[in-house]
């Protein structure tokens, strides 16, 4: 396992040969975990050398034609804080050496040189690194964090959830309260795209998107950008660029069509203010984003133009949408059907035109269609087909005729009971994919899809055919697998964190103590005394 450890580089910079040839050959890189990647006869080639390898070490000699050692370390020091200077320096050049540790040195040597003691001055210089490098990764995941908190805090708020508010009082002064409009931004045929992906190739699509997206807002002035649901993300632009949302929207379609050759299409919201309010205009950017389905693929949609033409008095029926909802809940086909005819009602009995009538329906379908969603229950359900049929039929009676059918059908399908041999055969393969990838980042949506059931449904599977949940059993085979690295190498434990799923080594340690009784190392040192 320690050859696949990153070596440090070193460069060596002295203009005497014999101590150049002396240094490469009596000091044992290779046990050092270190390699030479360059030597120079004096400061200014020296420089170029930096450029070209990137060190993490230089052993210099001070006194050295054209640039001397100390200028060359103020030269470099300013650009690359962490890197190590270690001097070498006669027995006369002893105030040089001093002043060289006052302005950055590791440390100093004087001629002739003690290869032990230079040995020893290595190790120490090591330590140093990997501190720094454990840092650094501490850092990283730090930040990784930070981001998928806030991603998750503005998902939850716009889904409607308002409890993130309660403990981030500071957001009460964040950008969100100058004014912003959003922006949600999704594949079009996307549910065409998934049939034709493997799970792995879904994730890179996705990974892919996010990255052009994520890079678009960097340039465009996005105050924020995160994925919400499969295959759409969402954007908050301040409200100062409201007069050029259909250009910032027909950009952002180019910009994701040029990268991915990927299809989509953008919904975008009026202007609101305040963050409590994500959950009001997501649903103005949704449904105007839908209207694809009858002005074509890779459109901008804003909500405002796309309100009820010629009718301004037609209410949408919020209260039927709401009962219809909870038959796809309660799977009640008798409850839909009855619903769709009270729907038939309400447009006859307002004589709405057929434009009009067909808009609401389109509105009340999409709405439907993402409960199914939901619920996993649309598999082989093109929302594109069911639109276009919609569209081309002529009376309102064929139309409730299509949806009754077309919706009973889903809710017939959910009903069935489920094969206890297929469900336990289901949860195995979840099992086995579990066991393949818990070192990646897995999410239940990704192990349920693999499954072919809702994630609610295989939740309550997954728990009783396994005695876990989807949590536990990912942290019980990370857990598995670090005993048996920590029993069978001497791999570091900040370096095992990594390879079982976790970025960050201490809370790696945290989790190991809860589910072992003891700490990675204390473990270790047990099994090492049973095998002795």
């Amino acid at each position: 396992m320690d050859e696949i450890e990153e070596k440090y580089k070193v460069l060596l910079v002295d203009d005497e040969p014999i101590i150049l040839r002396s240094l490469k050959v009596a000091i044992p890189w290779d046990d050092l975990q270190m390699e030479i990647v360059g030597e120079a006869r004096n400061g200014e080639l020296a420089l170029r050398l930096i450029e070209e390898t990137t060190p993490h070490i230089i052993i210099s000699d001070i006194r050295m034609p054209v640039i001397d050692g100390i200028t060359l370390m103020k030269e470099v020091l300013p650009k690359n804080s962490k890197l190590v200077f270690i001097f070498i320096s006669g027995y006369g050049e002893f105030e040089y050496a001093r002043e060289a540790l006052r302005q950055g040195a590791f440390d100093y040597l004087l001629k002739p040189i003690d290869h032990d003691e230079l040995v020893e001055m290595l190790y120490r210089a090591k330590t140093r690194l990997d501190e720094q490098k454990e840092n650094d990764q501490m850092m990283h995941s730090v930040q990784m964090l930070s981001m998928l908190a806030r991603e998750r805090m503005f998902a939850e708020i716009t889904l409607g959830n308002a409890r993130p508010l309660e403990h981030l009082k500071w957001l009460e002064n964040s950008e969100l309260e100058s004014g912003y409009f959003m922006a949600v931004v999704q594949l079009d045929d996307y549910s065409v795209l998934t049939g034709q992906w493997s799970v792995e190739e879904k994730r890179l699509w996705l990974f892919a998107i996010r990255n052009i997206v994520e890079e678009w807002s960097l340039e465009h002035g996005v105050l924020t950008v995160f994925p919400f649901h499969n295959g759409e993300w969402i954007l908050l632009f301040p409200g100062s660029l409201s007069a050029s949302r259909r250009e910032l929207g027909e950009h952002l379609i180019t910009g994701i069509k040029r990268y991915s050759k990927l299809s989509c299409s953008v919904g975008i919201s009026r202007c609101t203010q305040g963050i409590d309010q994500l959950s009001t205009v997501y649903p103005l950017a949704a449904k105007a984003l839908y209207q694809r389905f009858y002005y074509g693929l890779a459109g901008v949609y804003i909500d405002e133009e796309t309100t009820f033409a010629g009718n301004t008095e037609v209410k949408y029926p919020k209260e039927l949408e709401t009962s219809l909802i909870e038959s796809i809940r309660t799977l009640n086909r008798n409850q839909m059907s009855s619903l769709f005819d009270k729907l038939a009602l309400y447009i006859e009995a307002q004589a709405i035109p057929k434009e009009i009538a067909e808009r609401l329906l389109v509105e009340m379908v999409v709405v439907l269609y993402r409960h199914f969603e939901h619920l996993n229950l649309n598999s082989d359900w093109s929302l594109h087909g069911l639109l276009s049929k919609l569209h081309h039929l002529v009376t309102l009676s064929e139309m409730m005729s299509a949806l009754k059918e077309e919706f009973g059908e889903r809710l017939d399908q959910g009903s069935k009971p489920v094969n206890r041999e297929d469900t336990r055969s289901s949860i195995e393969k979840t099992k086995r994919y579990i066991e393949s990838n818990y070192y990646k980042d897995l999410s239940i949506e990704e192990v349920s899809e693999l499954a072919d059931l809702s994630v609610s449904h295989f939740c309550t599977l997954f728990k009783q055919i396994t005695g876990y949940t989807f949590l536990e059993y990912v942290t019980h085979c990370r857990m598995e697998k670090a005993k048996e690295i920590l029993q069978s190498s001497n791999v570091k434990v900040y370096q095992i964190a990594p390879l079982v799923g976790y970025q960050d080594p201490r809370y790696f340690t945290q989790v190991f103590k809860k589910a072992s009784g003891q700490t990675p190392t204390e473990y270790r040192e047990e099994h090492t005394r049973q095998v002795n």
